[in-house]
């Protein structure tokens, strides 16, 4: 029988890939600055778009199970960037901080064991945090395949 702990510590493999998909650590910067913006042919999203739907999704849900504060987001507006590139470097950057800040805040959460998988979350009393972490690891591994294609399509995948 597995411990808790081990339960824990497994969701955590997967919150942060390289368990049944790849990490998003291991290529998000393998994309040039000047191609994150472009939209492959056929495709209606750009490598910097569906990050940044990946990234925002993930606050939410994080929000949304800790925060005393959470406000309810409109999708699909807010969920996705008004461009298909961000309107400068840093902003791409901090995105990314933001994005892996986010997953270790995520990730100690899920790993405090006072924190009940089973429970419901803070701005729920239908939705367990478990729910909310598999809902995270599952649009992770979804985008995380799209970013993959993205790459590519661009010519800078390599493996």
């Amino acid at each position: 029988m597995f411990s808790e702990k081990s339960t824990r510590q497994q969701l955590v493999k997967h919150l942060e890939g390289g368990q049944a998909f790849a990490s998003i650590d291991s290529f998000l910067d393998a994309v040039p600055f000047d191609m994150i913006g472009l939209r492959p042919s056929g495709l209606p999203y750009s490598f910097y778009e569906v990050f940044f739907h990946l990234a925002y999704a993930q606050k939410d849900i994080l929000e949304y199970s800790m925060s005393e504060d959470y406000q309810e987001s409109n999708w699909p507006d807010d969920y996705w960037p008004d461009a298909p590139e961000p309107p400068g470097e840093e902003v791409w950057e901090d995105l990314k901080s933001d994005y892996f800040e986010d997953r270790k805040l995520l990730r100690d959460f899920i790993l405090d064991e006072n924190n009940d998988l089973n429970m419901p979350v803070k701005n729920s009393s239908e939705h367990s945090l478990l729910r909310e972490l598999l809902l995270v690891i599952e649009h992770s591994a979804y985008h995380t395949g799209q970013l993959l294609i993205i790459q590519r399509l661009l010519g800078v995948y390599d493996n």
